[in-house]
């Protein structure tokens, strides 16, 4: 019988990466022991609540790694669950009425776009808004903003944000060069984000934004466990496959509880411009059906338009550079739907 290599078992299992985060189970400190009984293996993992969602996918790929390696013949998870009650929270931002994160659990469904022409049409209902871009490695609202400028700081060592259409904005494309790769991880990424929510100069704010990077993983846990968080807006596309990882960022609210205050459905429908004949190329009304079901409150559905994405490249957001267009209609019914839920 081929004799099973245990060092082999912790390297291929180390390695693998929870999925939603950029976190393998080395950075989490997960495996907590293994056991191997003649071709028997059992593994003994340690994991956070806010991962229960996904454990099927957890234990079926780390099944197959270590059914890979020689002489193992069945292979045994157990998995220990972390309460996140027994994390400790803090609210770094005092002076801020309403904190809402906007998440969307994976990338490519537009939810900086979605945030970003939602935080101008609050501020246009004469709401003081901010907006922090929490995602380290590619930030992407200064484009979008057109912003440029590195932020000034006050005598008593804090960060002034920048102020572009009425909206206070911090972000770390604004402290780094475009073209240089942030490659922070552990306590020096959880640094840098509570210091862009206690070493930032907000101000009064009625509202502040926290765009989050796509997943549910240590940077999304870090700033809910920093901010006093209201609510959480969630942003996918129509597609079923886009909707079962938001149901994921979903899950990782209720375990923290965040309350959901609104589900939008991006890339909704196509108006050809010309013919002015609708296209449901995503599909079309999924994500307001999911929301029912759930028993969750969903705040509309912003159509695919060209504008909105010459907008975003080109620093002039929808919602400021075209005030009477339908989508921009979307854009301010949604905030106004949103500024009642919160009490502003």
């Amino acid at each position: 019988m081929t004799k099973i290599s245990r060092a082999a078992l912790f390297e291929a299992i180390n390695t693998y990466t929870v999925p939603g985060t950029s976190a393998n189970l080395a950075t989490l400190k997960a495996v907590k022991g293994i056991d191997v009984t003649e071709g028997k293996v059992t593994v003994l993992l340690q994991l956070l609540e806010a991962y229960q969602d996904r454990v099927q996918g957890i234990k079926q790929a780390l099944e197959e790694l270590i059914l890979g390696q020689p002489g193992v013949t069945s292979v045994d998870i157990e998995i220990g669950w972390e309460k996140m009650a027994q994390v400790a929270f803090k609210n770094l931002i005092p002076g801020i009425k309403r904190c809402v994160v906007v998440g969307s659990g994976k990338g490519g469904v537009g939810k900086s776009t979605v945030t970003v022409n939602l935080a101008i049409a609050m501020a246009q209902q004469g709401l003081k808004v901010g907006l922090l871009d929490s995602d380290i490695y590619g930030p992407s609202i200064p484009m979008m903003l057109g912003l440029k400028d590195s932020p000034l700081g006050t005598p008593d060592g804090k960060i002034l944000p920048l102020d572009v259409f009425g909206v206070k904005v911090m972000s770390m494309g604004l402290l780094i060069e475009e073209d240089r790769p942030v490659i922070w991880r552990g306590a020096m990424l959880n640094k840098a984000l509570q210091q862009f929510l206690g070493d930032v100069a907000w101000g009064d704010l009625d509202v502040l934004f926290i765009d989050l990077p796509p997943g549910t993983g240590d940077v999304q846990l870090t700033l809910i466990q920093n901010a006093q968080v209201d609510g959480a807006v969630i942003v996918s596309t129509p597609q079923d496959v886009a909707f079962l990882d938001a149901k994921k960022a979903i899950g990782m609210f209720g375990t923290v509880k965040v309350p959901i205050v609104g589900i939008i459905e991006n890339m909704s429908s196509f108006i050809c411009p010309g013919c002015g004949k609708e296209t449901q190329i995503f599909g079309h009304g999924g994500v307001k059906a999911a929301a029912q079901r759930m028993e969750l409150p969903f705040l509309g559905e912003v159509p695919i338009d060209l504008a909105i994405r010459e907008g975003g490249d080109s620093g002039q957001p929808l919602v400021a550079a075209h005030p009477d267009s339908p989508q921009t209609k979307v854009f301010q019914g949604m905030a106004d739907v949103l500024k009642g839920v919160l009490k502003l």
